[in-house]
């Protein structure tokens, strides 16, 4: 059973939609109707999935989007009027996983929250994909940093560093990167 954090942001009554979500099997923990109590009620409850009922994603709704994806990242659905491709880029680009428009069927509706939720997991995926690369780099930078430092201090060649620092990583069973960090911490107090 999905719980759902379920915002309307709209003059309307979301009452055909809070209906289609519990005959889909879904239980909404709150519903809230104001787009600035988005990121707090998703820590507060825990929602597997936000749904906003909005006629245009405004700037507030998108920016409370946007930290939620940052601080509680979670699918979430926007069901909006608005069909201008700049509003949808902008959902999307917040961290809304799927963007429908006008009501959702509540035939389509187990589908929507699926794909969101498929969404959502392959956009986590590639984020930590991403995290992952850009640690190898930073770690590899500073290998390279501390090879250059060993080459310019001790007039050794690269592969003398790198052989080296590999040397002292095994020994002491720690990683070249954590040999090659503490080097250069040491040069730096001894500068």
């Amino acid at each position: 059973m999905l719980r759902v954090l379920l915002v309307n942001d709209t003059n309307k009554q979301v009452g055909r939609l809070r209906a289609a979500l519990i005959q889909a099997g879904c239980e909404i923990v709150e519903e809230v109707s104001s787009a600035l109590m988005i990121p707090k009620k998703v820590a507060e409850l825990r929602a597997d999935v936000v749904i906003i009922d909005t006629e245009s994603p405004s700037r507030d709704v998108l920016e409370q989007i946007c930290v939620v994806t940052q601080d509680e990242p979670r699918p979430i659905v926007m069901v909006s009027e608005d069909t201008q491709p700049s509003a949808i880029k902008a959902a999307i680009k917040a961290g809304v996983s799927a963007y429908v428009v006008e009501d959702i069927d509540k035939h389509r509706l187990s589908a929507v929250l699926e794909i969101a939720q498929a969404r959502f997991e392959m956009d986590q995926s590639l984020m930590q994909q991403i995290r992952q690369a850009e640690s190898r780099l930073n770690e590899r930078k500073i290998v390279e940093r501390a090879k250059g430092l060993l080459m310019q201090l001790r007039s050794m060649s690269e592969s003398e560093a790198y052989h080296a620092m590999r040397k002292i990583a095994m020994d002491r069973n720690i990683r070249i990167v954590d040999v090659a960090q503490k080097l250069l911490s040491m040069n730096e107090l001894l500068a």
